[in-house]
């Protein structure tokens, strides 16, 4: 038993929950309780991980010193991902999966209306910028604490060693909070067994055929993604598909097998050397990326986020959405090394725009077919990524392709 990985419990936990939800579901809905605690407590990782993360990132200011291939990557990266975004935007509002998984909004989920005369964008706008850090953190709200993060790394970049001790300190505080996340992920099993079982014991099982069409609009759009996207990128830069496949093959079938990017990282950096990509931009680009390209993980947020407003019932326009977007794709950053990372930022993003978070704990029954999805995209786009600065560069693949056939 020892030997069951905690994806393995959180399945046996998922499998459970469901079992209970269908043959008892009177007994499932007292499990609320559970569900309501792991919630909270994974809650309460999202504001001091994001700060601590965003303020040693921005003061560290690491892209300027890359200069000319800083900025190329930056550049692509940022493609990338927002092309990444608009496509699972577009295959959430298609497939629409979250419309009949009944999720109920409480009272104090209610969106909040704007003032007379003032116009949403305009409450949006004064609603980004926090008037207390303080208050923010406690409320969770995410894009306060991107905006003040980002102002006060950049204060701290350009005070200079006086600062150290401060960034040193966000730095700690990241580390910290990985650390603690990984202990809050041990009762993985029985907030998603109970979250699951509150949920089918009272909405009925119907809600797993929802479910389904989340993880099919998962696998199909990041194939769309992988073959249309990726595949005109490669084109466009001229990369030699048949040995950048056998170049990304073992990282992307690691990286898919074990949900986890880190485990691809060193085999995708010396894979990429031998594809032809230089030493340095291989050390910069890939490692960044980890930060900065995860389209993969843009995807799934994309869709998880609006398939949590459809099942809440909550019409959203193309702008509120957009503005959603711009939300998830400033708060993805950084966050690649945090177990469940998506979800930590998922369930920040939730709690901003008003949406149930009883959404998170249903999601996180399938988030590990899902996890496998998104970390391979990650590490196949990286790879790319590294392969396409480099040809931005001039630098060519010929040695390379021999060297790999």
């Amino acid at each position: 038993m020892k030997r069951i990985s905690l994806t393995g419990w959180i399945f046996l936990a998922m499998v459970a929950g469901i079992g209970l939800g269908i043959a008892d579901p009177a007994v499932a809905r007292q499990l609320a309780p559970l569900s309501n605690i792991f919630l909270r407590l994974i809650r309460s990782i999202v504001a001091p991980l994001i700060l601590g993360i965003l303020v040693a990132g921005v003061a560290a200011g690491e892209l300027k010193h890359m200069g000319r291939i800083g900025g190329k990557a930056l550049l692509y990266f940022e493609v990338v991902t927002t092309i990444a975004l608009f496509l699972g935007l577009g295959a959430v509002n298609l497939v629409r999966p979250g419309v009949g998984v009944p999720l109920e909004r409480t009272a104090a989920e209610a969106l909040p209306a704007p003032a007379a005369g003032q116009s949403t964008l305009n409450t949006v706008l004064e609603h980004t910028f926090p008037t207390s850090i303080v208050d923010a953190m406690a409320r969770n709200d995410v894009l306060q604490v991107v905006v003040f993060a980002f102002l006060f790394g950049a204060a701290c970049s350009s005070v200079g060693a006086k600062a150290r001790p401060v960034v040193e300190f966000c730095g700690a505080l990241a580390e910290v909070m990985f650390r603690y996340t990984s202990y809050i992920m041990y009762l993985a099993p029985l907030g998603v067994g109970a979250a699951l079982a509150v949920t089918i014991g009272s909405k009925g099982v119907g809600v797993l055929f929802g479910l389904g069409k989340l993880i099919l609009a998962m696998y199909a759009t990041s194939v769309i993604f992988i073959v249309v996207v990726l595949g005109a990128v490669a084109a466009l830069f001229q990369i030699p598909l048949g040995p950048f496949f056998r170049a990304v093959r073992q990282p992307f079938l690691i990286a898919f097998s074990t949900a986890s990017s880190e485990a691809a990282l060193p085999l995708s950096m010396e894979n990429m050397e031998l594809f032809g990509v230089p030493k340095h931009i291989v050390g910069f680009v890939i490692p960044t990326g980890y930060s900065f390209n995860l389209a993969g993980t843009t995807l799934y947020l994309s869709l998880a986020s609006v398939f949590v407003a459809q099942a809440a019932g909550v019409a959203q326009t193309f702008g509120a959405q957009l503005v959603l977007m711009l939300t998830l794709m400033l708060t993805s950053k950084g966050v690649a090394g945090v177990p469940r990372a998506a979800l930590v930022i998922l369930i920040g993003t939730l709690a901003t725009f008003h949406l149930p978070l009883e959404g998170v704990a249903v999601l996180m029954g399938v988030d590990a077919l899902m996890d496998m999805a998104r970390t391979g995209v990650n590490v196949l786009g990286n790879c790319l990524a590294s392969a396409v600065v480099a040809r931005w560069e001039g630098y060519r693949f010929e040695t390379a392709v021999r060297t790999l056939e």
